[in-house]
């Protein structure tokens, strides 16, 4: 296995592919395989990854993959929060 990866990093190399779209490669090419093996199943490819669901969630929509969802923001509560009561009643 060790051979097969470095023959693919000296063809990285070879044909200047940068650190950082290499790591998009193999995490694009890591994440779709494992969606594979686990039938399209979240949580048990983020297993497989050892990540968090919502992490893959994240990057299943950074690389274009299945339904990903992308980060928001959490909405903002209508109601103010009520104070507490100071002093004994």
């Amino acid at each position: 296995m060790k051979n097969e990866l470095d023959g693919v990093i000296e063809r990285l190399l070879d044909a200047g592919i940068s650190l950082p779209e290499a790591t998009g490669i193999l995490e694009r090419g890591m994440i779709g395989g494992a969606l594979r093996r686990a039938d399209n199943n979240q949580c048990a490819a983020a297993k497989k990854l050892e990540i968090h669901r919502n992490t893959l969630q994240r990057k299943m929509a950074q690389f274009g993959l299945g339904n990903g969802r992308p980060r928001r923001k959490p909405p903002v509560p209508a109601v103010r929060p009520r104070r507490r009561k100071s002093g004994a009643a």
